[in-house]
């Protein structure tokens, strides 16, 4: 797959705010998570802005409708500085949790609201919590929507978005037999996939959910400063004919003091390299279009 030679950074910022906790952090019952969202939409979101317009840099906002009917003004903020706006649900609800009505109730309330509120519709979506449901890869296509951050089957490199792989579970109740089969995989789509990566996102290792057995929330910025120049400069160095590095920040996490001055760093260290482009991800599955062909009779996002 070619990206034209080109060396792609995005920032993409989930804009989970208080919807974070309503539908993913399991704080919807306490004041004091829900006033952590609330620094996310009116602190940590002018917080970014004001650093991506010092080093110029246009990215990525997915905000949940729950956080453009709470924070309009914030919003309007990202819309009016230039950034791309993308799909992420209503309350940050769970898609495989779901019947496929809500799925779609949502999906076409939020894509309604973005649309008027950004004056055109959004090209790019990603599920809350990285969780896909299986129908909704199909209720994208019939939406237009061009790319899709969600998956995880690269991690520099964007493809065509499959939809329809299926595999056996273990069933131990059961012969072996029946669960010993490979995973079968589905046909590709001519949706661009810019896959999720949970090794660059700011919100495992940098913010505290009490309810989350497994939650950090408290290592150091310069762990994972250190982590993202890796990931770069073995992506610089193995793939000289291009790669992309979309990272994920939270206005809850990258809005804090510490992190925003590993950003600042970070980005700064980046920019030593040549011939390295920040851009929105909508430029990103662009440029991937451009350079290579959909798979042919592959379903496409409705109007291309």
């Amino acid at each position: 797959m070619s990206l034209g030679g080109r060396k792609l950074l995005s920032f993409g910022v989930d804009v989970d705010a208080v919807s974070g906790w309503l539908g993913s952090y399991g704080g919807e019952d306490s004041p004091g998570d829900i006033s952590r969202g609330m620094f996310a939409g009116e602190v940590g979101a002018p917080r970014l802005l004001k650093l991506f317009k010092k080093y110029g840099i246009k990215t990525t906002w997915f905000i949940p409708g729950h956080s453009l009917d709470t924070f309009p003004k914030e919003m309007a903020a990202v819309r009016d500085d230039g950034h791309e706006i993308g799909l992420h649900g209503y309350s940050h609800e769970n898609p495989t949790a779901m019947s496929p009505q809500q799925q779609r109730d949502i999906l076409e309330h939020t894509f309604k609201q973005l649309t008027e509120f950004a004056g055109k519709p959004p090209v790019g979506s990603v599920a809350p919590w990285w969780e896909v449901s299986k129908e909704g890869t199909e209720m994208l296509l019939e939406h237009g929507i061009l790319y899709d951050h969600s998956f995880q089957h690269h991690d520099c490199l964007p493809y065509w978005l499959r939809m329809g792989d299926s595999w056996k579970n273990i069933n131990y109740d059961e012969p072996a037999k029946t669960w010993m089969q490979p995973l079968k995989r589905g046909e590709e789509t001519g949706m661009v996939e810019i896959a999720g990566n949970w090794d660059l996102d700011d919100l495992p290792p940098m913010m505290f959910i009490k309810s989350a057995p497994n939650s950090q929330g408290f290592v150091s910025p310069q762990v994972i400063e250190q982590k993202w120049k890796d990931h770069f400069e073995y992506c610089y160095r193995e793939y000289p004919d291009g790669f992309i590095m979309p990272i994920t920040i939270h206005p809850d996490v990258a809005g804090r003091p510490h992190v925003l001055m590993m950003l600042g760093r970070f980005i700064e260290w980046v920019n030593t390299h040549d011939g390295v482009e920040w851009v929105p991800m909508k430029d990103i599955a662009e440029q991937f279009r451009k350079s290579n062909p959909a798979p042919e009779g592959a379903l496409m996002p409705k109007g291309l």
